[in-house]
């Protein structure tokens, strides 16, 4: 599968995913949903934004997939830096942190070499 199809596939199902059941979201990240009620809404708005950024993607003609790539790559960016700065001030555990910024930072790396590619 290419990655940047792969990619938004996987961002359709994991914002799918956040919408439908935070609960089972805030599980997959290691958040705790008992101690935050609002993290359920939260969930729901990173659900819509991954669900929108997959279908873009993967409805843009091959011109334009690079820049939403791009785009994804920087969205991704930015969530591990909110992981990090999250932990480092005391709103989300150690382990919480690590369900939050592992999955984005994988992501930043399929992108980042899907961007190397040539385009074709």
């Amino acid at each position: 599968m290419d990655p940047v199809t792969g990619l938004s596939c996987g961002r359709i199902v994991l914002g799918a995913a956040s919408l439908l059941r935070p609960d089972v979201a805030a599980n997959a990240f290691r958040l705790d949903l008992a101690a935050n009620p609002q993290l359920s809404y939260v969930l729901r708005l990173f659900g819509a934004r991954e669900v929108a950024l997959g279908a873009v993607t993967l409805l843009a003609p091959a011109p334009a997939r690079r820049a939403l790539l791009a785009t994804g790559v920087a969205v991704d960016v930015a969530d591990v830096a909110t992981a990090v700065q999250g932990a480092r001030e005391g709103h989300v555990a150690r382990q919480g942190a690590f369900g939050l910024a592992g999955p984005a930072a994988g992501a930043v790396l399929i992108g980042l070499l899907a961007l190397r590619r040539p385009r074709g």
